[in-house]
């Protein structure tokens, strides 16, 4: 009797102190992967100016949709200098592009509907949604041609023509993860 009282007693206690909980981000990390060469050689990268804004939340989906990302290219960061400097000038200039946003949108069962900003263009992606403990992680694709960035693909692809053996593809991956406390 006393042992069920207990866990009666840990229980309404848990249930009544779980509300009071905050859930807000410690560090984010955003992740590009894009492909050259006919074999599909992935390039890893990421932006050194990503700005997140998120409001803490009682729950880890109310933190994720009140999260949204202002990225700068001119920071982008494939851990080769003069790569960056080709992404810049041969693929985000080309089309003016300067900044990329990114809100989330809504939360489902696994999924993430998130709203990229890119050269003018808006459009939702659906990306897969993962929540550990203090952990959430967005991944997708996006295709370049669904924000008019073709003319900045063919820019690269001719820059770097030998490098990427002629092929530069139109999908990019992406990984955004935030870390998470509850305090």
């Amino acid at each position: 009797m006393k042992k069920s009282l207990l866990i009666l007693a840990l229980s309404l206690s848990t249930t009544i102190f779980a509300g009071t909980c905050k859930y807000g981000v410690e560090s984010s990390s955003l992740q590009w992967i894009a492909f050259k060469t006919p074999s599909k050689v992935a390039v890893k990268g990421t932006f050194d100016a990503v700005k997140l804004n998120a409001t803490a939340s009682t729950s880890m989906q109310g933190l994720l949709q009140s999260s949204n990302v202002h990225i700068i290219t001119s920071n982008v960061n494939s851990s080769n200098e003069g790569r960056d400097a080709k992404l810049v000038k041969n693929f985000f200039d080309v089309q003016g592009v300067k900044t990329i946003d990114a809100k989330v949108l809504k939360t489902g069962d696994g999924t993430a509907d998130v709203e990229i900003s890119m050269n003018n263009i808006k459009k939702v992606i659906t990306m897969k949604f993962d929540a550990g403990e203090s952990t959430m992680m967005l991944s997708g694709t996006i295709d370049l041609a669904d924000f008019n960035m073709l003319p900045s693909l063919e820019s690269i692809t001719k820059a770097c023509y030998e490098l990427h053996q002629g092929k530069t593809w139109q999908d990019v991956d992406l990984e955004f993860t935030l870390n998470t406390s509850c305090k």
